[in-house]
């Protein structure tokens, strides 16, 4: 893409619905011309006419041809591509931000902790994880979500789990129907979670006030706080670093994040958006 700021047009394959009110928008390129994007990036996405939206990439990175992004319908925008059939078209441009340290954390275990649509954003980390899973020790997912109903990707989860030995839990704030799980919050799993924090790294993404409790319990368990990474989720209109709308005390979350090192944005974390 010659300008980031000019959206080039992707065709939709498919749009699949994960939960009730979540779908994912699988995309393929232009004359089959995609780009590489790296694990906790995001993209602009544009639907003509109505607007333009920042959305985490959540496939896999070995795929460059074809892009997931998952997203709630939850505006004008959202609801207009959750109305997207396979053969339309979407305006694109990126990857913008920062990614997971998927390289730093080889040798060691890895905790991922995810809240609710959360998952996406670390989707594309474990793909990577799990593609060289013998450089990585223990792969340990907590996974937390409001009812059973809103669990993302069941399908991958169980896959994790048997084929790439992923030490994966999930609990769910309202248990429903005959869900036999654990009920309450992500955090909760974390005392018993197998992992050894000194060669530990940490990656959460969630809402902000589950974030600042996951690291805080993380961090009683021993992880050294270096080793920590959250995504930002906060709104960004432009992704590069010009509209100033995703200012974040001295750091911009388009340009300096989404991935930050928990260090970095520690003191800010508890301050409201505006």
């Amino acid at each position: 893409m010659n300008s980031p700021l000019l959206p080039a047009p992707w065709r939709v394959r498919k749009v699949r619905r994960e939960t009730g009110d979540t779908f994912s928008l699988e995309m393929v390129a232009p004359a089959g011309n995609g780009f590489t994007f790296s694990p906790g990036q995001f993209n602009m996405l544009t639907v003509f006419g109505v607007g333009e939206i920042p959305v985490s990439i959540s496939g896999d990175p070995a795929d460059p041809g074809t892009l997931v992004h998952t997203t709630r319908a939850v505006g004008a925008v959202t609801r207009a591509m959750s109305r997207l059939r396979g053969g339309d078209e979407l305006g694109l441009r990126g990857p913008f931000g920062t990614s997971w340290p998927v390289r730093k954390a080889e040798g060691g275990d890895v905790v991922i902790v995810a809240g609710g649509i959360g998952l996406a954003p670390l989707r594309p980390a474990i793909h990577e994880v799990i593609s060289r899973r013998s450089s990585y020790g223990r792969v340990i997912l907590l996974y937390g979500a409001r009812t059973p109903e809103d669990l993302l990707y069941a399908k991958d989860l169980a896959r994790w789990r048997k084929d790439f030995g992923v030490d994966a839990h999930v609990t769910v704030d309202r248990a429903t129907r005959d869900w036999k799980g654990d009920v309450g919050v992500v955090t909760k799993l974390i005392p018993r979670a197998p992992f050894q924090p000194d060669r530990s790294r940490a990656w959460i993404c969630g809402p902000e006030v589950m974030m600042r409790y996951t690291v805080l319990e993380l961090l009683r368990r021993g992880i050294p706080e270096a080793n920590v990474s959250i995504s930002m989720e906060r709104n960004m209109k432009c992704a590069v670093g010009f509209c100033g709308h995703c200012q974040f005390g001295p750091s911009f979350v388009c340009k300096d994040g989404p991935v930050f090192p928990y260090a970095a944005v520690r003191d800010l974390l508890s301050k409201r958006e505006t």
